[in-house]
């Protein structure tokens, strides 16, 4: 029988892969369904730094749904573990992104791609951690925080705030620019 940390491990290598794969492709999806509203939801839209945080929420929410069936069950603050590594990856890029493009003026796709790839690793890497410890939280909690985040990827796109988070440094617009309807 193969140990419960292994099992993790094996999962978790899983999902940073399968983040990876997902997430570079949900940057494409919104323009290869010719603008579809609903595909918007959770592909991202433009080239703000609100819609590129969807490329890591939306694959690790699906891997957080996918592993809580095949080792969620058994372990009992993978829920807990699994949003704090979505919190994580979210908060690095967030930061990352607006640090080091405060420093140099301007940003660079390299560095932009990079940290990404660093961000899942990132968000995975503690919550496998996590898992592996005694931490223990409320799942309660962890479910209604994953439906928030959900919600504000969700109605952000289609009702961005007027803020520089959700605007699109190529075309000075915000969410989805629905000029056509």
């Amino acid at each position: 029988m193969e140990s419960s940390k292994l099992k993790i491990l094996k999962f978790q290598i899983f999902s940073v892969v399968f983040v990876w794969i997902l997430g570079t492709l949900l940057h494409f999806t919104y323009e290869w369904s010719n603008n579809n509203l609903f595909v918007a939801a959770f592909s991202a839209v433009n080239e703000s730094t609100w819609e590129h945080l969807k490329l890591l929420f939306f694959p690790m929410l699906i891997t957080t749904i996918i592993g809580y069936f095949y080792i969620g069950k058994n372990v009992l603050n993978f829920l807990c573990a699994k949003t704090i590594g979505i919190v994580t990856s979210i908060l690095f890029v967030t930061v990352f992104f607006y640090t080091y493009t405060g420093i140099i003026g301007t940003n660079l796709a390299i560095l932009d791609i990079g940290s990404f790839f660093v961000a899942v690793i990132l968000g995975e890497w503690l919550a496998y951690k996590i898992m592996n410890s005694n931490f223990i939280c409320d799942k309660k909690i962890a479910i209604i925080f994953l439906i928030f985040l959900l919600l504000c990827f969700t109605v952000f796109t289609y009702f961005p705030s007027k803020i520089g988070w959700f605007k699109d440094p190529v075309t000075n617009n915000y969410g989805i620019y629905l000029n056509k309807i």
